[in-house]
């Protein structure tokens, strides 16, 4: 059959068909200190007794190690971190969620279809490689990961939600279940416009501020994917300063494949659909996925462990920080073999292999800001000390993420060239060129066939 595939386009509803996730992280605040921590750590390793002293416990000794696995400085390359001692483990996750700081203090308010709700009741808390994010809209780890994975490693899901009853009656390939209502999971919003989107209100702290773990550039990452992605907001993200009102407008871009095309095998088609390709970790196939699973495995086999923060299962130990150097290099040597891999077309089973998915969904953004003037604000409202009394030191951001239109156009997979196309193609060029048309074809069976034999009769009679 042939191989040629065209896209075709068309309109898609959007409140019929799926809706974003939103993740947000805010760079960690810790006191004292990253680089300060370092520098006790590195007189703490030179000490030959090892022993913990009054400006450093092992409670900091497990904060500065755990530090070591988000921040982005890399400062602790000046110490010479000895091998992890056995039996010695540190609860990376537990630490993160002490370390944590308030969480009402940060996330201010929240609005959704235009009414105001807590925030915790619609943000749910995530382990990424940068510390710890919040995601709204996202599928619950149950729904994302096999149950082998440890899912509480992963994602912590609170006991009830609004939605924390309903099952999963959608997917990115069928949509939305027939005869499903307004309160579905994953939600969905009703129309276009930033009344009907979501909104949050975002808070930090100069003197909270740790320019040592992540450098100067401090604020939020907002990262917008499908339900079914797992966020990770190293390479996608949207940064979001403060003292900024921020519109994010977003405009879905989404492929689909018709089902003439689903006999093709996976190579030729250039796509997986999730039967196609089952992950070890994930319930679901996405590129993003299916990338984020190959980081794992490839770490797992050049170091022996896994980040915290990747999916594993109960026998995949943690890196500890003597592993710190493996794991990014790891990645950083992935990379290199993938891209080798592109430079030589290779096709082999050996590397990732992580096609798009046939039916992916991504977000195109459009985004404006103004200033926001919390101090001038308050003192108009003569609320001014109330709110430097009660948050000291406080910036604010606003943060509105809408649909632009209420449709979106769509495209689409199909056969170029299908047997029927083929031969109506074919019969039309002979026609052309050779003057030849169907009865012409009935013609020569005459002649060859029934013609001849009265012929031949006439003769022998």
């Amino acid at each position: 059959m042939p191989d040629k595939l065209q896209h075709q386009k068309k309109n898609v509803d959007k409140t019929g068909s799926n809706d974003s996730a939103i993740d947000l992280e805010h760079s960690p605040k810790i006191h004292p200190t990253y680089f300060e921590l370092v520098q006790i750590l590195d007189t703490y390793i030179d000490n030959d007794n090892r022993s913990y002293f009054s400006n450093f416990s092992r409670h900091d000794h497990e904060d500065i190690l755990t530090l070591m696995q988000i921040c982005q400085s890399r400062i602790e390359g000046i110490l010479a971190l000895p091998e992890t001692r056995e039996n010695y483990t540190i609860d990376y996750i537990g630490n993160l969620d002490k370390m944590l700081p308030g969480f009402q203090k940060y996330f201010f308010s929240c609005n959704w279809f235009g009414n105001q709700v807590n925030c915790k009741d619609l943000l749910t808390k995530v382990y990424t490689d940068e510390g710890i994010c919040y995601t709204f809209n996202s599928l619950k780890a149950d729904d994302l990961y096999h149950d082998r994975v440890v899912r509480s490693q992963m994602r912590k899901e609170k006991n009830y939600t609004k939605n924390g009853g309903q099952k999963l009656a959608w997917s990115l390939e069928k949509g939305y279940a027939a005869g499903s209502d307004i309160n579905t999971y994953p939600v969905r919003v009703l129309s276009s416009g930033s009344a009907a989107g979501f909104q949050i209100t975002l808070q930090t702290f100069t003197n909270e501020t740790d320019y040592t773990c992540n450098g100067p550039t401090q604020g939020f990452k907002i990262m917008l994917n499908s339900p079914d992605d797992v966020p990770s907001v190293v390479k996608h993200f949207v940064r979001v300063s403060m003292d900024r009102e921020i519109l994010v407008a977003v405009k879905p871009k989404m492929i689909t494949t018709s089902a003439n095309i689903e006999a093709y095998h996976p190579e030729k088609r250039r796509c997986y659909l999730n039967k196609d390709r089952q992950l070890k970790f994930y319930k679901i196939y996405t590129q993003r996925n299916c990338e984020r699973e190959c980081v794992t495995n490839f770490t797992y086999s050049e170091c022996g462990c896994v980040k915290f923060s990747m999916p594993r299962t109960a026998d995949m130990p943690i890196c500890g920080e003597d592993k710190l150097w493996c794991y990014r290099r790891a990645r950083d040597n992935l990379l290199m073999k993938q891209f080798k891999e592109g430079l030589e077309h290779s096709e082999g089973n050996g590397g990732c292999n992580c096609m798009p998915g046939c039916t992916s969904l991504e977000y195109e953004t459009e985004i404006s800001e103004g200033s926001f003037d919390l101090v001038n604000t308050l003192k108009a409202f003569d609320n001014y000390e109330d709110y430097y009394a009660q948050y000291p030191g406080g910036k604010m951001s606003v943060v509105q993420i809408y649909f632009k239109d209420n449709q979106f156009i769509t495209s689409r997979r199909s056969e170029l060239y299908g047997i029927t196309e083929l031969l109506a193609n074919f019969g039309g060029v002979l026609g052309l060129f050779m003057g030849v048309s169907l009865l012409s074809v009935v013609e020569i069976f005459y002649h060859c066939s029934l013609r001849l034999w009265s012929n031949v009769r006439r003769n022998n009679g």
